[in-house]
């Protein structure tokens, strides 16, 4: 599969490390941070080090920064920024410009959430998933915890083993 992810924070990174370790084709976007405290630089060392795909460093709205990640021959495209906005937008663009069947975007605000999915993107609220986690994880849901838990955890253990890359300074 031919996956783009914009925003390489540590959802992006390691989601990126994920599924380039299972063989699929990744390109990660990356935006410089105009943050004082990050600025010039990407978020690109929270991919592992042993990540074979694509990093590209610009803006994930942009419609050549898309192209320049493949949009054109993209299977998904996942939207992990910190921004709403930017996410909702780089999400309509793949699906309705570029024509990307799967789209997924994060979006913080559960009630924007629910408006998007209505109009057809696919959406989740971290907001309500860790919520719903952790009510779980209280009444002892081993449903819902139990395996998530012991998913996550296997993850953990191998991203303990795994370095991440070195941040990377924008030109």
């Amino acid at each position: 599969m031919n996956v783009i992810i914009v925003g390489c924070g540590r959802v992006g990174g390691f989601l990126a490390g994920l599924l380039d370790s299972e063989g699929h084709r990744v390109s990660v976007v990356d935006i410089a941070s105009t943050s004082p405290a990050r600025a010039e630089r990407a978020w690109f060392q929270h991919l592992p080090t042993s990540f074979k795909g694509e990093t590209i460093l610009g803006d994930g709205t942009d419609l050549e920064v898309l192209r320049q990640a493949g949009i054109e021959r993209a299977d998904a495209l996942l939207a992990l920024t910190e921004g709403d906005n930017r996410n909702l937008m780089a999400a309509q663009i793949a699906q309705k410009i570029f024509g990307v069947k799967q789209v997924i975007a994060k979006v913080n605000d559960p009630v924007r959430a629910q408006t998007y999915r209505e109009m057809g993107i696919n959406t989740f609220s971290r907001t309500t998933i860790l919520g719903t986690l952790l009510h779980a994880m209280l009444q002892e849901d081993r449903e819902v915890g139990e395996v998530l838990m012991r998913k996550a955890l296997a993850h953990e253990a191998d991203m303990v083993n795994e370095p991440l890359k070195a941040p990377v300074k924008a030109r």
